[in-house]
């Protein structure tokens, strides 16, 4: 986290609808064979939880019920020239969402494990035009055998660290002229960021 307190957030629906868009992440954990990173996509439960999945033979698989792991969400993220800013006697930085979360780890049960497949699914298949893929296409054989090579987790989040750094130390007109470079140099997203949050 950024040690700027500007750039905290302490909007929990904010960073709960942040994890809904993003819906991708990292786990970090400290294993016996050194730090280990795994990416996966990632179900906010809403009460505080966040669900995912890994492959079995992932080297994390076999380390993290009962761990207390961190688990990272990266929104999107910009360059920023000084040629936006007032004073061009400066240096460059970088406009950047991101969200860290701390606790303990527990295993999905074979239910839970469905559900949360059933679910990111149904939620990621929507974004997408046209008429959606269904779990039920999958041949019973397909989906047993897939299943059994992943293993599912929840996080019980019991700290939250994000970081929204959106160019807050500047003026409301200098934040204009960031957002609309983000815009021009292809970074819409972080743009949009700045326009909403914290303006």
């Amino acid at each position: 986290m950024h040690p700027n307190p500007q750039f905290r957030c302490e909007d929990r629906q904010l960073l709960e609808t942040l994890i809904e868009q993003i819906g991708f992440g990292m786990v970090f954990l400290t294993t016996p064979d050194g730090p280990r990173v795994a990416h996966t996509p990632l179900l906010s439960t809403g009460t505080g939880q966040v669900r995912f999945h890994l492959a079995r033979g992932n080297a994390l698989s076999g380390h993290l019920e009962g761990a207390t792991a961190l688990v990272t969400v990266n929104g999107p993220d910009a360059y920023v020239s000084p040629r936006w800013y007032d004073n061009r006697d400066t240096v460059p930085t970088w406009d950047y969402v991101a969200i860290e979360m701390e606790g303990p780890i527990r295993l999905l049960t074979d239910e839970e494990l469905e559900e949360f497949l059933h679910a990111a699914i149904a939620r990621h298949e929507a974004r997408i035009e046209g008429a959606q893929w269904q779990a039920g296409e999958s041949s019973e054989a397909t989906w047993s055998k897939l299943f059994g090579a992943i293993v599912g987790f929840e996080l019980d989040v019991q700290k939250w660290r994000p970081t929204l750094k959106l160019s807050q130390k500047k003026s409301v007109a200098e934040r204009a002229r960031i957002a609309d470079g983000h815009t021009a140099a292809g970074r819409p997203a972080i743009a949009a960021h700045m326009r909403t949050i914290g303006a």
